[in-house]
């Protein structure tokens, strides 16, 4: 049986290993690290510190289907609609754009990181989170891979989903194994960085605004707000929570600042859009050094194999795009690559 570890629990590290374990059974053991404390990377769902049932994406928002795609990968979406991990989005969102005739819009009932939790439950994976990889060897038939705190297994195939700059970090023989084309393509690729700011309300607690989400043009820090339960269509009853994401410029301007002196920043900014805003039970704010790709790698669609014999293949959406469809691209891509190696 062949070890393949899979670097990063995201959705695309969540796609591959179930699609490994669908397609090669029992022939595989895998394993995925992360060097987070949970499932979902940038698909990422929230709690309130007060009630785990009070719940907040500061991630993705909602998932947009193209005309494309919902024909191209209807497999998955009919099976996460039929599972009830997504469902139409019903509710309004003021500013929203149509580019595209045909976009089918999603939200998930459970948080958008309930989507990486069933693919990571599908594949039996061992799951391991605060595993921070730090060096790749190449070792006779197979990989040496050694993290933080003098972490260290052997395993037959190693697959990175994580954001290509962190790729770029890994130490060992990944350097050496690269082409000089192959750095200056990962070199190439650009993230926006944002932050999110989650604000958790007791029950019974009122933001009274008519729309469920409202994309925000008149601020230079707020772009995107969403009340999650009217957002979910969970009703009135429900306890309210309110993400603010914010814009690119303000997370480039912010980025090295630690996420408490950014927060009453926002604060003071989200004041000017909702005034009288009622204070909340808690707050959760998020820092995304890596959020959107603004530039993939070219002419590598879906993953880049940087060695093949044992198989090191990285992928994610900076290899494709940063949206479902193009991590589940990119899953795809590294799952065929897998089964060809073994």
């Amino acid at each position: 049986m062949s070890r393949v570890l899979i670097v990063g629990a995201g959705l695309t590290g969540g796609v591959c290993a179930c699609l490994l374990r669908r397609d090669l059974a029992d022939k595989v053991q895998i394993v995925v690290w992360d060097k987070s404390r949970g499932t979902g990377g940038r698909m990422s769902t929230s709690r309130s510190p007060a009630d785990p049932s009070c719940i907040a994406d500061l991630g993705a928002q909602y998932i947009t289907a193209t005309p494309h795609y919902a024909k191209q990968h209807k497999s998955f979406y009919e099976e996460l609609l039929k599972r009830g991990l997504l469902k139409p989005l019903a509710a309004p969102v003021e500013g929203m754009l149509l580019r595209e005739e045909g976009l089918k819009n999603y939200v998930t009932p459970l948080g958008v990181s309930s989507i990486v939790k069933h693919y990571l439950r599908e594949s039996g994976a061992e799951v391991v989170f605060q595993r921070h990889v730090t060096h790749l060897y190449h070792r006779g038939p197979g990989w040496e891979v050694h993290g933080k705190g003098g972490v260290q297994e052997q395993f037959d195939v190693v697959v990175l989903t994580m954001p290509v700059p962190q790729i770029l970090q890994l130490q060992g023989d990944v350097a050496q194994l690269m082409t000089g084309c192959q750095r200056q393509q990962l070199e190439g690729v650009c993230y926006s960085s944002r932050f999110a700011l989650g604000l958790f309300y007791s029950a019974g607690a009122d933001v009274p605004v008519p729309w469920a989400a409202k994309y925000v043009t008149e601020n230079s820090c707020i772009r995107f707000i969403a009340v999650d339960n009217k957002k979910r269509s969970l009703g009135q009853s429900a306890i309210k929570l309110q993400p603010f994401c914010c814009s690119v410029p303000f997370g480039l301007e912010h980025l090295e600042e630690p996420v408490e002196a950014v927060q009453p920043v926002i604060m003071q900014e989200l004041e000017k859009v909702l005034p009288g805003l009622p204070s909340p039970a808690s707050v959760k704010c998020q820092k995304w050094r890596y959020s959107q790709v603004t530039r993939s790698v070219p002419d590598c669609p879906g993953q880049m194999t940087l060695l093949a014999r044992p198989l090191l293949a990285c992928g994610g959406d900076g290899f494709t795009h940063s949206n479902f469809d193009g991590c589940v691209e990119s899953a795809l891509k590294l799952a065929e690559v897998v089964k060809s190696s073994l």
